[in-house]
């Protein structure tokens, strides 16, 4: 399914509706009872994060790396009160503490956004060719599920942002679309239809970017068991953003691959560890892997393969993650 969702995004068949034929009747009043519940569509203040996070004086004078955030309310922090809890923030600090360098964050992340607003997103990102991100990390899909954007379009645009981005020499990170199933106020059967898209759109998300050379993390229900041991921890005051818990979760997955796409983690890790079950694979099957196990990371490896592409798929040890201020703010962008 994800195979052909990517195929019709790269050569513009029309592709799978998200909600398909199932979307009627009990199945529409359940969307709008859970937006309801959820406050999904009203307006919340993001925190602005954008700085310089890691300055000290031993690396004072060494220019920082350039981060990024691009996607949706993930992305900009939704739910969260302070700067330093959002997850371009945690990831900052948690890149200058690995290169031991100071990191500049910047956000083009805006809630609610689809994956047709990346382009623009894109645009301002690399609108400055002197200042070109060393590494953008692009959380985006759950507002294409409760949309019902056609996957392909989807894929389409994530797709041609990652290629404009590593085009113009910036590593890219895509965390994919989580697991709405996940969300607890969603019922059945629309939990299912939830989880069964989501995990669909991740999966066709994994192959258009790591096929334009960029690599992804699988966010699927990354907060899922601990949301059941502890919801009040794990999600918002909305029960969809995640909260502060919820978002260092997320950047502790997300972190070491950012780190080993800049090429800052140990050598000896990179190598595929069979005991994690990791491995080469194609990157159709990389992709399905991926969703199965949140946190799983799938980067190209052999793109030019005679039977297609190939992918390393990795098992990343988490690495934690603490708030932290920037040492400098940078004004809104």
């Amino acid at each position: 399914m994800a195979r052909r969702i990517a195929a019709g995004a790269a050569y513009g068949g029309g592709g799978i509706g998200l909600a398909g034929a199932a979307t009627v009747g009990l199945l529409m009043a359940e969307v709008q009872l859970a937006r309801r519940r959820l406050g999904i569509g009203t307006p919340h203040r993001v925190p602005n994060a954008a700085g310089v996070y890691g300055s000290t004086p031993h690396t004072a004078g060494e220019p920082p790396l350039r981060l990024v955030m691009l996607g949706d309310s993930t992305a900009a922090g939704q739910g969260v009160q302070r700067a330093g809890q959002t997850p371009g923030a945690l990831l900052a600090s948690g890149l200058a503490a690995v290169a031991e360098r100071p990191v500049e964050l910047r956000s083009v992340a805006l809630p609610g956004a689809r994956s047709d607003d990346l382009d623009r997103q894109v645009t301002v990102t690399l609108a400055d060719p002197a200042r070109v991100p060393d590494v953008c990390v692009i959380m985006i899909g759950a507002n294409d599920v409760t949309h019902r954007m056609p996957a392909t379009r989807s894929v389409r645009h994530l797709a041609a942002a990652v290629r404009r981005l590593r085009t113009a020499g910036a590593e890219v990170v895509v965390g994919t679309c989580p697991d709405l199933g996940s969300i607890e106020p969603v019922r059945q059967p629309l939990r299912w239809l939830a989880r069964r898209t989501s995990r669909q759109l991740a999966a066709a998300q994994t192959i258009g970017a790591v096929e334009q050379g960029g690599r992804t993390v699988s966010l699927g229900d990354l907060l899922g068991p601990e949301f059941a041991q502890n919801p009040r921890a794990m999600f918002g005051p909305d029960n969809y953003h995640p909260s502060a818990d919820g978002y260092a979760t997320a950047a502790m997955a997300v972190l070491p691959t950012v780190c080993a796409a800049l090429g800052l983690w140990p050598a000896a890790e990179e190598r595929p560890d069979a005991a994690r079950r990791e491995g080469f694979l194609p990157v159709a099957r990389a992709a399905a892997e991926a969703v199965a196990e949140a946190g799983t990371e799938v980067a190209a490896a052999a793109p030019t393969a005679p039977r297609g592409p190939w992918a390393l798929l990795k098992r990343r040890r988490r690495r934690r993650v603490a708030e932290a201020e920037p040492e400098h703010s940078a004004q809104p962008t």
